[in-house]
């Protein structure tokens, strides 16, 4: 962890996250990474992931609104789970049901804050159950700080004005923005009738929004899905 944090802020004062795979997943004994932010409305949204499963553990995180990446951020304390088989069923009811098919055995979330400003979250998945070691957990700590104060600190030379890895969820907010003139209700709901059918078809929230996007998929009002040729310019 001491090699890989000096090499986060890349030649050009960006943040390189893709540092992390590999070297940051050795450091803390996990099998997977991913970074969040929260953007300029206070929405969680995934900058960076190391894998597939990191990709989908968020899509369901962001789909079903809850989760121990949401509570990392709103509560600004690290949410710790050595075995996902000992969650309470009601502390987050749709995402335990929704990880059984999944190879995810313990989940470690950190918040990246400073205070009570809150940048996102680190969370970090297993595949084996049990806690992270002391070190580890010490790793976790500092490489939470680390990111925090990255994204805070901005590029070291403000006149080249670099841009940061691109949001990962762009056609998700694409395709709310769509929604929303369609159906003629503001953002937040266009979002919630996005996820509520991304939910109910089993589908990646992406998918979905991919689908909406290319016109193959148009919502009613009702937030369920048109039939063909039911749609209405």
């Amino acid at each position: 962890m001491a090699r890989t944090l000096p090499l986060l802020r890349s030649s050009d004062g960006t943040p390189d996250l893709t540092v992390l795979r590999g070297a940051g997943e050795r450091a803390l004994g996990v099998d997977c990474l991913a970074v969040s932010v929260l953007d300029s409305v206070g929405q969680r949204e995934l900058l960076w992931c190391s894998g597939d499963l990191a990709r989908t553990f968020d899509d369901l995180e962001f789909t079903l609104g809850e989760g121990p990446g949401y509570d990392a951020i709103t509560s600004g304390m690290s949410v710790l789970v050595p075995d996902v088989a000992r969650i309470s069923a009601d502390r987050w009811p749709g995402l335990t049901v929704e990880l059984g098919p999944l190879p995810v055995r313990a989940i470690f979330c950190f918040p990246l804050a400073v205070g009570a400003i809150q940048v996102g979250s680190l969370t970090t998945l297993r595949r084996t159950r049990g806690p992270l070691t002391g070190a580890q957990a010490d790793d976790a700590f500092v490489l939470a700080s680390a990111l925090t104060s990255l994204f805070l600190d901005g590029p070291d030379d403000d006149t080249k004005a670099p841009t940061g890895p691109a949001l990962l969820r762009a056609v998700v907010h694409q395709a709310t923005g769509m929604v929303s003139v369609q159906l003629e209700v503001p953002l937040p709901v266009a979002l919630v009738r996005l996820r509520a059918y991304a939910y109910a078809s089993g589908r990646p929230i992406a998918d979905v929004s991919r689908d909406i996007l290319d016109r193959v998929v148009r919502l009613g009002d009702n937030g369920r899905e048109l039939p063909t040729g039911g749609e209405k310019d």
